[in-house]
């Protein structure tokens, strides 16, 4: 299936400027609407009754208008910075300013979307909501593309290594990835510590996987390592600076518990520690 409806997820952090201009270089390659989508998360006056408050101010709606309209004078030089970048892309597109909370409202609308472009979560930055792209991963139902909040990436997609280990998760991520793979200059699929063996990988690990891309007409290679003094997702991130790659593909594994999401060991050490762009799915 072919990008032709993205999302990207706009915030006032100074990484939004680097994440729009990735979503709109993506879309102009494929096509695509991209739909800017800033999300103003504020209490109701309700909050304010709530055990949360030591005590009731006099006027709680008064309160929430205020918030409110500091957040929507807030983001004025976002849409303007976002409108900009449409024009000087020449894309289609639209902005949305929405209400509700951040973490939900991004999935919500990366339902809606073939690709949604978030950022990776930067414990440094206090505006930063870790839970925007664990939930929008886990919950939209749709591929969601994780921009490191470091570094420059000039290109996504022309070295792409993807993470495989036979797993549905892995499986959905990589078909939900072809639309970026192939335009690839070549694809690696590696397979990591990989089971033998009944239910296994077979006698050359990740192998089948790769001869599915060929027959996509893409450049794939299987590979294999075993790594067994470091973490799955250690060795994952190392193999990719070694070969260069400009995006890591990965299933995401994970499940929801008391109203957390709850990761997987290599899940987890990607969204943490990424210094290329993810794609992952669920």
């Amino acid at each position: 299936m072919a990008l032709k409806d993205m999302l990207v997820h706009l915030d006032t952090t100074p990484r939004c400027a680097v994440r729009m201009e990735i979503a709109a270089r993506l879309a102009k390659q494929h096509g695509a609407h991209l739909t800017g989508l800033h999300v103003i998360d504020i209490p109701s006056a309700n909050y304010f009754y709530g055990a949360a408050m030591p005590f009731v101010p006099a006027n709680p709606e008064e309160i929430v208008q205020r918030i409110r309209a500091e957040a929507t004078e807030a983001a004025g030089p976002v849409e303007a910075a976002f409108r900009d970048c449409l024009r000087r892309n020449g894309i289609e597109g639209a902005w949305r300013l929405a209400e509700g909370a951040l973490p939900a409202t991004v999935a919500l609308y990366g339902r809606y979307a073939d690709l949604s472009v978030v950022g990776q979560p930067n414990r440094d930055e206090p505006q930063d909501a870790d839970a925007v792209t664990v939930t929008t991963v886990m919950t939209s139902g749709r591929p969601v593309l994780a921009i490191p909040f470091a570094g420059e990436f000039p290109t996504i997609g022309e070295r792409v290594l993807v993470a495989w280990n036979a797993s549905r998760e892995a499986a959905r991520a990589l078909n939900d990835a072809l639309p970026l793979l192939l335009g690839a200059k070549h694809v690696t699929v590696l397979a990591i510590n990989p089971q033998r063996g009944l239910g296994g990988q077979g006698d050359v690990p990740a192998a089948d996987i790769a001869q599915h891309l060929a027959r996509h007409g893409m450049k794939a290679e299987a590979a294999h390592t075993v790594a067994k003094d470091i973490a799955d997702g250690e060795a994952l991130l190392s193999y990719a600076a070694d070969i260069g790659a400009d995006l890591i593909v990965a299933g995401a594994y994970g499940h929801s518990r008391a109203r957390e999401l709850v990761f997987g060991g290599v899940t987890r050490t990607l969204i943490a520690e990424m210094t290329a762009p993810v794609l992952m799915s669920h």
